[in-house]
């Protein structure tokens, strides 16, 4: 495959999120089973907190040859490493025969120009009752030049998501997360319009703004949020 850079230096910023990934752990786990596909695995931090010692198989999927190495040594630190495998490349490198129980996207999708193909992709690489599991920014008027920084095409809405539905799949799932972090990436798109957060805004978003979206999304039914997940399901 031609050599692919990621733009982005957040990862290693947000590897101190903890509260949010266990936030994502609670929402997302219960859609992912089986064999799985996670796509741009970046520093492993979404395979850290979605893995599970059950699952048969866990594919680690990273364009970037420089995480793919980092990810490789974050792997082998972890409980049952042998049963997760780091490979380097894109959908176009897999096998056109594999098939996965699930697949993720985990703050992926909006950094892939082609959103639309990529999906249409994944889904051909779905099993029979398989889940593509999609969690992004949400909210294209809260754009901001960090989205730029960090190489985002776009972001957003549920509708968005809903029309890029892939042929043979049924969207089983759709819901906005982090309601009180909406009013936090706001502020930053109003009054602060800064390229990168700070250590100090990480950890303030990730220490009370998070639990508070765990009660609060509940109560607004989920429907108010500064990311977006959708779950699509295969026949």
């Amino acid at each position: 495959m031609s050599a692919y850079r990621y733009e982005g230096d957040e990862l290693t910023l947000f590897r101190a999120a903890h509260r949010w990934k266990a936030y994502l752990r609670d929402e997302i786990r219960r859609e992912v089973r089986g064999s799985v596909l996670e796509v741009g695995a970046g520093l492993g931090g979404t395979t850290r907190a979605l893995r599970d010692a059950s699952d048969p198989s866990w594919t680690c999927l990273e364009p970037d040859g420089s995480l793919c190495d980092a990810l490789r040594a974050e792997v082998g630190a972890l409980p049952s490493p042998a049963r997760i495998t780091v490979a380097h490349g894109a959908l176009a490198s897999l096998d056109a025969g594999a098939r996965y129980d699930t697949v993720l996207y985990v703050d992926v999708l909006e950094h892939i120009a082609d959103d639309r193909g990529e999906l249409a992709r994944a889904a051909s690489h779905l099993a029979p009752g398989g889940a593509l599991v999609v969690l992004s920014p949400a909210h294209p008027w809260l754009f901001t030049p960090f989205d730029a920084a960090v190489g985002h095409h776009r972001r957003y809405t549920l509708a968005a998501l809903r029309a890029l539905t892939p042929a043979g799949t049924t969207m089983t799932r759709g819901d906005y997360l982090d309601a009180v972090g909406l009013l936090a990436s706001l502020g930053n798109r109003v009054l602060l319009r800064k390229s990168m957060p700070t250590e100090r805004q990480i950890a303030l978003w990730d220490g009370v703004m998070v639990p508070l979206s765990r009660r609060l999304d509940p109560v607004l039914g989920r429907r108010v949020g500064k990311s977006v997940l959708a779950v699509w399901r295969r026949g």
